[in-house]
């Protein structure tokens, strides 16, 4: 925490170019995930609890790791993913210019752009410190 976000350019479902620098200024959670990630999936129900509770005051960007595009797509589809999807195909690897070392993790930034708490894992501390965030 208190260090840079690594700044990356992702794909987002349609093709499109999506800039994690496009949210500076607000408030922005990191969902790392994968559609052959069980806890990811059960976690599902709670994030949207908190894309709907901090709609306008967080940004939620869903980066789905070692899927194919077919089986992302059909996964967002599905899950009815609400918030912004974008896949990382490793050119370069954004889960690994965030360290990140299970799934699912979550990454809070704050909005000057710095990390301000990651969770590994299915944690209601993450909810929790959103709360806490936003009160």
């Amino acid at each position: 925490p208190g260090n840079p976000a690594p700044e990356f350019t992702l794909k987002d479902l349609d093709g499109k170019n999506f800039d994690l620098s496009s949210l500076r200024g607000k408030y922005v959670v990191l969902d790392f995930w994968g559609s052959w990630c069980g806890w990811c999936i059960k976690g599902i129900p709670e994030m949207k609890k908190a894309y709907e509770k901090y709609k306008g005051k967080i940004e939620f960007v869903g980066i789905d790791c070692n899927d194919t595009e077919d089986k992302w797509k059909k996964a967002v589809a599905e899950h009815q993913l609400p918030w912004i999807n974008v896949r990382n195909i490793g050119e370069p690897d954004v889960a690994v210019m965030y360290g990140v070392s299970g799934y699912p993790t979550k990454y809070v930034i704050d909005p000057e752009g710095k990390i301000a708490k990651q969770v590994v894992g299915e944690d209601p501390e993450f909810y929790m410190y959103l709360d806490a965030l936003m009160k």
